[in-house]
């Protein structure tokens, strides 16, 4: 899970892509990049942080031209702490390529061999988007074979990408002196929406991994991508599009309307507010059948991505509402942070709990999932430590029982506490007096039914990936070897020591500041 954004204008667009990035920032905080074109040549900023600490107004000055890209980023794969590994990537030819990507490539590891040993490409770190710009590049260079780039060019390397990269991507690319091309995987597991703005003379083209980037830009959400599909701008601002998949079907990734992605955020025609107001009302169900709603006395949401859920559970079972967490904003997302004993410690730095909402209380706890349960741990503790009588927990989400290879931070089935164990077993290494999660089927009912009818114009979701909570990879190919193999990339090593050079070894230079 990365959050990506692109842009063709007929003005400078620097501040734009950064505005973007800043609305996508929940996406990933450990690291971010943008790069420009002017005059065929790209400049590009990129390093280890959050986007208010990466950019600066120097970099900002340096990053001159009418396109670009950016990425927020959020490690899946390769290498957490490597600088060379933030986001964009450039490669010199065909034409000059710089790319964004988020997904996970499930195959990069046979596609890195496949590169140096047929392509005659060189990939310089473990990242699986460093693999994925080197085939777009190679299938570009083999269309073309020296000749004028065109659109139809374009998409029918695009068409060669589908067929040689297997997993999940939504990408973002500019070619040197030709545009921007955005497409998505056959399966549309990871999203993608593009719209467009005209004020004071100023017109502009935006592609974005949630639509809440485009209109807090100021664009007008046009529609998402399709998967499979290859969107192409050129420099003019003039957008044309195809079909480049044989056979594409859109289950997107579950997870993005569980917890992933902004509540305000509308993805493939489903509202994630109102998905998780949805998942709220199953739930309510759920507890119901565990807990009787007499044994309880309030229902308290784990800040962010459950209030939706809570404050709905709470309304089906008219129990009183009550905010007893307070977070701190300035704590990143411990989801997200590499290193269980980050997450860990960070617990109590970014929650502190409302005693008067607890003392001699039966409480019932919210969450939109639990992942690795240590995080689920501390908080039941802290509602203890608070003067609660009784803690029940309640998932919006199934028990997370497998690995995610999709882009979603939890490859390993050790880390995950569902895996391999009961519900009692998880009740009791949580520390709750219960545990009440929700049903998988009633999961993907409550948000397949918000999805928009077939009527021509509107992709059709077909199903959802739900791997990680009952085992099933949508693109049909992934095996425990495939699995023990992308566990095996992700490369563990203590955290560089802050004063480091900001730029990579290979990164693009900037102008001289």
């Amino acid at each position: 899970m990365c959050g990506i954004v692109g842009v063709v204008s007929n003005a400078p667009v620097n501040q734009l892509v950064y505005d973007a990035l800043l609305l996508l920032q929940h996406r990933g905080q450990d690291a971010a990049g943008i790069a420009t074109q002017q005059d065929r040549k790209f400049f590009m900023h990129k390093a280890k942080g959050m986007v208010k600490d990466v950019f600066r107004t120097r970099n900002m000055r340096s990053l001159p031209g009418n396109c670009g890209l950016g990425q927020v980023r959020y490690p899946t794969a390769g290498n957490a702490f490597s600088e060379e590994e933030a986001q964009p990537f450039y490669v010199n030819a065909p034409y000059g390529l710089v790319l964004v990507h988020n997904g996970n490539l499930t195959n990069a590891h046979a596609l890195k061999t496949e590169l140096f040993v047929t392509d005659h490409r060189h990939i310089n770190t473990e990242s699986d988007s460093e693999v994925l710009l080197n085939v777009l590049a190679h299938e570009l260079d083999k269309v073309t074979r020296g000749n004028t780039l065109t659109p139809s060019d374009v998409f029918a390397a695009v068409a060669r990408v589908h067929e040689r990269v297997r997993g999940s991507y939504a990408v973002i690319a500019l070619i040197a002196g030709h545009g921007l091309l955005a497409f998505r995987d056959p399966f549309g597991i990871r999203p993608m929406c593009y719209g467009k703005t005209s004020i004071a003379g100023v017109n502009s083209v935006m592609f974005a991994s949630e639509s809440v980037a485009l209109e807090g830009t100021g664009h007008i959400f046009d529609r998402n991508l399709n998967p499979g599909e290859a969107v192409f701008v050129d420099l003019e601002g003039k957008i044309q599009s195809r079909q480049c998949a044989k056979n594409p079907v859109l289950n997107p990734c579950i997870f993005e309307y569980v917890y992933l992605a902004r509540p305000d955020s509308v993805m493939d025609g489903i509202s994630v507010y109102q998905a998780r107001l949805n998942l709220g009302e199953t739930l309510a169900k759920r507890v119901i059948s565990t807990v009787p709603p007499s044994d309880i006395d309030v229902v308290i949401p784990i800040p962010e991505s459950s209030r939706p859920s809570a404050a709905q559970l709470a309304h089906l079972l008219g129990l009183p509402y009550r905010e007893g967490f307070v977070k701190n904003r300035y704590v990143g997302r411990t989801f997200i942070m590499p290193g269980q004993a980050v997450r860990k410690k960070s617990v109590r730095q970014k929650l502190n709990a409302i005693a008067s909402e607890f003392k001699g209380r039966n409480v019932l706890l919210v969450d939109d999932s639990i992942v690795r349960g240590t995080t689920s741990k501390e908080i039941v503790q802290m509602a203890r430590d608070a003067g609660a009588n009784k803690v029940y927990m309640a998932s919006a989400a199934p028990p997370v029982r497998y690995p995610n290879v999709y882009g979603i931070d939890m490859p390993t089935a050790d880390e995950l506490v569902a895996h391999n164990r009961t519900i009692e077993e998880i009740r009791d290494f949580i520390g709750c007096d219960a545990l009440i999660y929700q049903d998988v089927d009633a999961m993907k009912s409550a948000i397949f039914k918000l999805a928009p009818h077939d009527d021509a114009t509107k992709p059709v979701i077909t199903g959802f990936d739900a791997s990680c909570f009952d085992g099933i990879y949508v693109t049909g190919d992934i095996k425990s070897e495939d699995i023990a193999r992308l566990n095996g990339s992700r490369i563990k090593q203590t955290q560089s020591t802050e004063g480091e050079e900001d730029s990579s070894r290979l990164a693009l230079p900037n102008l001289s500041e």
